[in-house]
């Protein structure tokens, strides 16, 4: 990746700054606010067990859906604009959450709240690259802990708002905050005096769809990414029903316990990106994913009923490849468009992979009738982390891949 002397953090990007963060949070607390005061939204609008399932599989659907339309869209219409037309889309799907009338109504508005979102995810990396090539590592630090945020601390205020004004407020309350994230874009719009200059070649013809399907650089990140997700939604679909099953914990207990295997994405969050930017030092962090992985997988299939918490914590640092595979999409690629290509490809082919991730442990539990196929299945999802792993680990460019074949 070209090397860019490093310019104090605010220096004429303040507004750039502020805009990263206030979108990253976005991303995660449309999602994390919904599932908490389902009870209450349902006494009021009945939602039938299908209409519950197909909102959990909604937000990868999307993801996935617009992680290929985004770079078309940017292409054509720009970052900033086009992150602008995400933002008041999620501003008035949040809202329209708050005022659904009907099951349906509330379906139309999640779709686009998680398409907003969607195109959020893909533009993120891009956006951190051209406003911030010399602080990629910390720059991704920062918008990963705001999306942790985001998704740690709506849980804990939906149903005190909920129980005080209503899950319509407690859902709607959040349209407000994407609405205020629109400032920074909007006035970086009006002023262009304000937006960072194009400190990258565009590489216009590089960023291409076409290019990222060809591409082993592509296909091994999409792995690492899918991975991490994968595992992550299976994990909060079922982990406290296997750890009640298998480990004789308390509902509360278990609980706590995937509260404990989100918690460990926050330190990932913090310390992945900044080491894998600084130091290079992309093997060690796959070999430590892989190595998580294997042994609280293992942990909870001989031993679940003894240090449950360690086996707990151990799966739930295996997700780093999730912060690791969005600042490997920047130092990846050359230029911007290189990165919106990237990020879109990872994301959507990632995100169709994240969705069967629910859905496939709980058909193999259905089968066998326990968790031990279940776990093992998961426990094996390290082996193409490992492979991929040892690709996005060599240091490439995805832009570079094209002119090899040209």
């Amino acid at each position: 990746m070209t090397s860019f002397p490093p310019r104090p953090l605010w220096a004429g990007r303040t507004l750039a700054l502020v805009g990263i963060v206030l979108v990253a949070f976005n991303l995660r607390s449309a999602v994390a606010s919904l599932s908490p005061i389902l009870g209450q939204l349902e006494a009021e609008l009945p939602l039938a067990p299908a209409i519950v399932g197909f909102l959990g599989m909604l937000p990868p659907l999307c993801y996935a859906l617009f992680g290929i339309l985004t770079p078309m869209v940017a292409k054509r219409l720009g970052l900033e604009v086009t992150l602008i037309g995400a933002l008041v889309a999620l501003s008035l799907g949040l809202a329209g959450r708050g005022l659904a009338g009907s099951a349906l109504w509330l379906v139309a508005a999640s779709a686009l709240v998680f398409a907003a979102i969607g195109v959020g995810n893909v533009l993120l990396p891009p956006l951190v690259k051209r406003y911030f090539p010399d602080r990629i590592g910390l720059l991704t630090t920062i918008y990963v802990t705001a999306m942790s945020i985001g998704a740690f601390l709506p849980p804990l205020i939906a149903v005190p708002v909920a129980d005080a004004a209503g899950w319509r407020v407690s859902l709607g309350e959040w349209a407000l905050l994407a609405a205020i994230s629109l400032v920074p874009w909007v006035a970086m719009l009006l002023h262009p005096g304000r937006r960072a200059p194009a400190a990258l070649p565009e590489g216009a013809d590089r960023g291409q769809l076409r290019d990222a399907l060809r591409s082993p650089l592509a296909w091994a990140l999409t792995i690492v990414f899918a991975v991490s997700g994968f595992n992550a939604y299976a994990a909060f679909a079922w982990l406290p029903t296997i750890l009640h099953d298998i480990a004789g914990v308390s509902p509360a207990e278990a609980g706590a316990l995937l509260s404990l295997y989100a918690a460990m994405g926050l330190p990932a969050g913090l310390f992945v990106p900044l080491i894998a930017a600084r130091f290079g030092k992309v093997r060690l962090l796959i070999g430590i994913a892989v190595v998580t992985f294997l042994i609280g997988y293992l942990g909870l299939l001989v031993v679940p009923g003894w240090a449950t918490w360690l086996w707990v914590a151990l799966a739930g640092i295996g997700p780093l490849t999730f912060p690791l595979a969005l600042v490997l999409i920047n130092l990846r690629t050359r230029t911007h468009s290189g990165a919106v290509a990237l990020s879109g490809f990872v994301q959507s082919v990632g995100y169709v992979i994240v969705a069967f991730g629910p859905l496939l442990v709980g058909l193999l539990h259905e089968w066998s009738g326990g968790w031990t196929w279940p776990l093992l299945f998961l426990l094996a999802s390290a082996v193409p982390a490992a492979i991929a792993g040892a690709v996005v680990a060599r240091p490439r460019f995805f832009e570079d891949e094209r002119s090899r074949e040209e």
